[in-house]
């Protein structure tokens, strides 16, 4: 088994649109005015309307904007770069500023326009390196 995809149901899909774009640095691919993929080498983010779950049921399965467990984690190049050249979109919607972790990656910790924790993160000591094949 193979983990492939994550998608977050959302009220209102362009904004989400918008801040991964922004946040990936790349194009979402939009199926439909419903439903637009991020597609990244190891796994893609999805974006689907709450529209979309009349096709696995019913819109009462999830909900939008309600997400209090899940962080969404993007492997980057170097932390600190990144929050430097985005840092006024990135200090709108700042949980935590980057910060080196106990466990050697350095973290950038935002919320996306829905509320869901977003880290950004490149291990910086040997050992995380060592764990993260780099």
């Amino acid at each position: 088994m193979n983990f492939t995809s994550l998608r977050i149901i959302t009220a209102d899909i362009q904004p989400l649109i918008r801040f991964y774009e922004k946040v990936t640095g790349s194009k979402a691919i939009q199926y439909t005015e419903d439903f637009a993929e991020f597609k990244t080498a190891l796994a893609t983010l999805a974006i689907g309307s709450t529209k979309t779950l009349a096709l696995f049921g019913g819109d009462t399965i999830a909900r939008p904007a309600s997400n209090q467990s899940v962080i969404l984690e993007f492997r980057v190049d170097d932390v600190d770069k990144i929050y430097e050249a985005q840092a006024e979109f990135f200090n709108a919607c700042m949980v935590q500023m980057p910060t080196t972790m106990p466990w050697g990656n350095r973290s950038l910790l935002v919320r996306d326009p829905d509320g869901n924790l977003v880290n950004l993160f490149n291990p910086v000591t040997g050992e995380a390196k060592t764990r993260l094949g780099q």
